[in-house]
């Protein structure tokens, strides 16, 4: 089953946290320092908080499509270069206590959208040497775009 992700930056993860949970009546699927993840049956979405600076609204970080398979992020990333798109690839990142295999595009507006596969869990946040996973991390104040999106 594939299904959407929205990642927002928000100003305040412990309100976000209860405010999420009651709107789609599910808690958190992963809580650590500085972020949260829903995995919501219905409707089909993985919904990613990222603790932004607690002055600024909360705001889109990244879009993305989380699949089943390396396998099906290795379809994407064949079908979107074969549309012409620019990819980039990150192959085995871990980023947000995840290993995972992706595709990162970007819209017209420069919106980042990921192609991706949750390979593992892992404990920790850190990212494979070179990935722009994670290079805006939460509670870094930092809130500059990155080149290939955020991660999640």
């Amino acid at each position: 089953m594939s299904r959407i992700q929205l990642a927002l930056r928000v100003p305040d993860l412990d309100a976000s946290i209860a405010f999420y949970s009651r709107l789609f009546g599910t808690e958190p699927a992963k809580l650590r320092d500085g972020y949260a993840n829903f995995a919501i049956a219905e409707p089909p979405l993985k919904l990613v908080l990222i603790e932004g600076a607690a002055d600024e609204a909360t705001r889109m970080d990244h879009l993305g499509v989380e699949v089943e398979s390396s396998e099906a992020v290795h379809a994407a990333t064949t079908r979107l270069s074969e549309a012409g798109l620019a990819t980039d690839v990150e192959n085995d990142t871990t980023c947000c206590y995840a290993l995972q295999d992706k595709v990162w595009v970007h819209g017209p507006g420069q919106e980042p959208w990921e192609v991706y596969v949750v390979k593992a869990d892992a404990d920790s946040l850190a990212k494979q040497q070179g990935s722009t996973c994670c290079a805006a991390t939460a509670g870094t104040g930092s809130n500059e775009p990155v080149t290939a999106g955020s991660c999640c």
